[in-house]
């Protein structure tokens, strides 16, 4: 997400000051979480021209420490509206005064619903894209994300499940219990704590969440620890003024220099509170860290369980650090996937940094009888008909998928280098028909309607390779996976992509 300016943007500017701090003069996480959910909600409101209340808010991750002196900058923008909710990019920056110098503080995404009043539903108008690249890459993105949100869910309860393979065992070696850092505090919700609707505000509930976790995480280090990152505040119930909400808050497990906290919010009304039956209203995980001398990060003691619920909540932050890592590893591996939707046509862009030169990377990419090589889905991929230096017929035979037959593709390849300085390498790939590969019967004959390749040199020996693909009937099985949530093979391809490209296959060929 990029700084953004439109015509959807709201901002909140707010000059830090020692109310906002706590003991270390340090901006509150709780105050800072309360800014960016009120500036995302008038966002949300500003295009949906009804009440809106939070659905949840995804992954964040702090990167500044804001200090008492410093002025915070808070930016929100819809990204994209659905049929009844829309998601919020939230863009956090802090600027010293002094030296005038603005750094990054977080990233994050809200999903908010509007509430109209009444039996009136809810339609929410689309967004009017006509801004920068940055906001088209958002609007495309966010649907993306949504479907992430569902995936992620989905393979947390499937790892849980087979929680017994995972390799990470409960510790032999004497560990401290999770029991000793559990804490409950308990907030009555008057009506400074509530929103302009009535219900309790979402970012008062987030704060008094990241408050019991502190202290939860303070209990096991012994000291002062810093939040890291919020694994997703998911909304399950509304609240309102005179309600009873007790937090509970415990530390899951501990992995070497940081610690995952987490929290249950149950609300009571007058009624609920006499006899004893809450309702559960929030979920969040939280990451800790215990800031070190020279930057370093300390270590934690090492934890253990001791009750049922403990070792669910063990085995679970292991998941999420797992679902956490796999996510990072992506970006890590300079893979990019993108998905963008437009009337009745679904696209994918895969971007790749590959430390080749852009010339080497083209010639192996435009002999696409070398694509089985790196392309788990190509079975294989035969020559049929050379019409020029530049254009080239190919028979494509590809794997089966779901138990269904096996497709195939007789496409053209046609390879174009720049005319000048800057422009890419161009493979554009589409399916033709020729009467010497008629359609066999034990495969599907199938179409590719536009795909390729672009590669443009960035650098004497880097450059970038970006695929493209309007997606078919024939080419949606192999990518429906990715497109879903529930797969990552599309990145695992261009891992394979990369790979083959940076190898010498000049010297070790012949």
């Amino acid at each position: 997400l990029e700084p953004f300016s439109g015509p959807v943007e709201v901002q909140m500017c707010q000059s830090i000051l020692p109310m906002h701090a706590n003991h270390q003069g340090e901006l509150g996480a709780g105050q800072l979480l309360k800014w960016m959910d009120t500036t995302a909600c008038l966002a949300a409101e500003r295009h949906a021209g009804m009440a809106c209340v939070t659905a949840s808010m995804d992954d964040i991750q702090f990167e500044e420490t804001v200090r008492v002196g410093q002025v915070i900058n808070i930016k929100a923008r819809v990204n994209r509206a659905f049929n009844t909710s829309m998601e919020v990019g939230i863009y956090v920056t802090v600027q010293d005064v002094l030296s005038g110098v603005t750094k990054r503080v977080c990233v994050a995404f809200s999903t908010f619903v509007a509430k109209p009043t009444g039996t009136h539903k809810v339609s929410l108008k689309p967004l009017d894209i006509q801004g920068s690249v940055g906001e088209m890459l958002e609007y495309s993105l966010a649907s993306e994300r949504r479907r992430l949100r569902l995936y992620n869910e989905q393979a947390f309860k499937n790892l849980m499940k087979d929680y017994n393979n995972l390799q990470d065992k409960k510790p032999v070696a004497p560990v401290v219990s999770t029991e000793l850092t559990r804490v409950e505090s308990i907030e009555l919700v008057l009506p400074p704590h509530a929103n302009h609707h009535g219900n309790t505000f979402g970012g008062q509930i987030m704060a008094w969440m990241e408050n019991v976790a502190t202290v939860a995480a303070s209990r096991l280090c012994g000291c002062y620890p810093s939040l890291g990152a919020v694994d997703m505040f998911r909304f399950r119930g509304p609240s309102s003024v005179g309600d009873r909400l007790v937090f509970k808050a415990m530390v899951n497990n501990a992995f070497q220099t940081s610690v995952e906290v987490g929290v249950r919010v149950e609300a009571y009304n007058c009624e609920e509170w006499n006899e004893g039956t809450p309702r559960h209203i929030n979920s969040a995980s939280m990451i800790y860290y215990i800031p070190g001398r020279d930057t370093e990060k300390q270590t934690f003691p090492e934890v253990t369980y001791t009750t049922l619920d403990g070792e669910r909540r063990f085995i679970g932050s292991i998941v999420r650090k797992r679902i956490r890592m796999h996510a990072e590893l992506t970006c890590v591996l300079q893979v990019g996937v993108y998905v963008h939707e437009e009337a009745d046509k679904l696209s994918l862009k895969v971007e790749m940094k590959v430390k080749t030169t852009a010339c080497y990377a083209f010639s192996l990419l435009a002999d696409l009888r070398l694509r089985p090589q790196w392309d788990q889905n190509y079975l294989s991929c035969e020559e049929v008909e050379k019409a020029d230096e530049e254009e080239t017929i190919y028979h494509i035979k590809c794997t089966t998928v779901n138990g269904s037959k096996s497709r195939d593709f007789v496409v053209l390849l046609s390879k174009r280098q720049p005319c000048k300085n800057g422009d890419p390498y161009v493979i554009a790939l589409r399916s033709v028909t020729v009467a010497t590969v008629p359609p066999e019967e034990n495969s599907i004959r199938s179409e590719v309607k536009c795909a390729g390749f672009l590669v443009h040199e960035i650098g004497y020996s880097t450059c970038k390779v970006s695929y493209y693909n309007q997606v078919t009937s024939g080419v949606l099985p192999y990518v429906e996976g990715n497109i879903a949530g529930w797969s990552k093979s599309m990145e695992e391809t261009a891992m394979s992509c990369i790979t083959f490209l940076e190898q010498d296959l000049l010297t070790t060929q012949f």
